[in-house]
């Protein structure tokens, strides 16, 4: 289940998608409006817990945007612009934006961003969760389900697991799930991602196809729903 709500205004299509599909799998819920006017009509009907502004729309602009907010709620509020002048900073400081982040950006560095500034606001998820592909992942008790079935994983099959979780539509090599799974220490063979990762999808049953195989490279997961 989602248990942050997020509003992310932003006019590029195609960040937006990119930005949703990364942090679904932190288990946000990110709504979105293109338009200054549909970001007013989402804050009436919702709840968030908060907001990522981008300053340049095609019907307003960002600093509109954050006053209104800023008379009614104090939901924590992180400014995108393509400029990266101090005063323009300054400004939306001023205005009581809790972050600024510069375009372009890295979808990793705004999600720490936003983590950082509900941390701050004291604002965190119940549980520990991500979802994808009908997989459930409780970070906090290490626990794996699928619907109400408790997945019956070995350490280093969770740990391989959630690798492929947190780098989704990754291409992954071998030797990269080793580093990170096993440890920069291990010197064992490759081979033993492949028996690994053969234990992991028997496990997952109807999801297993989700774990693609890269011929001469390593695995990717994809997300199919």
């Amino acid at each position: 289940m989602y248990n942050i709500n997020i509003l992310f205004v932003e006019d590029d299509l195609r960040i937006r998608e990119i930005v949703r599909k990364y942090f679904e799998t932190e288990a946000f819920q990110l709504y979105e409006a293109g338009t200054g006017k549909e970001a007013y009509q989402l804050m009436e009907g919702h709840d968030f817990h908060l907001v990522i502004l981008d300053v340049m729309l095609p019907d307003t602009d960002g600093w509109t945007i954050l006053k209104a907010i800023r008379r009614k709620k104090e939901i924590p509020v992180i400014m995108l612009t393509a400029r990266s002048e101090e005063e323009d900073k300054l400004f939306g400081f001023e205005l009581g934006a809790d972050d600024y982040i510069t375009k372009p950006f890295s979808t990793r560095l705004l999600l720490a961003r936003v983590k950082a500034v509900l941390k701050r606001n004291h604002i965190q998820s119940m549980n520990n969760e991500i979802q994808m592909n009908g997989i459930r992942i409780n970070k906090d008790y290490r626990q794996v389900y699928i619907g109400e079935e408790k997945l019956d994983l070995t350490p280093i099959e969770y740990s391989l697991l959630l690798y492929f979780v947190d780098n989704v539509n990754i291409a992954l090599s071998r030797n990269q799930i080793l580093d990170h799974v096993w440890g920069y220490d291990y010197f064992g063979d490759e081979r033993t991602v492949d028996t690994h990762v053969k234990r992991l999808r028997k496990k997952i049953l109807n999801q297993s196809d989700c774990i693609e195989t890269i011929r001469g490279h390593g695995y990717r997961m994809v997300k199919t729903e």
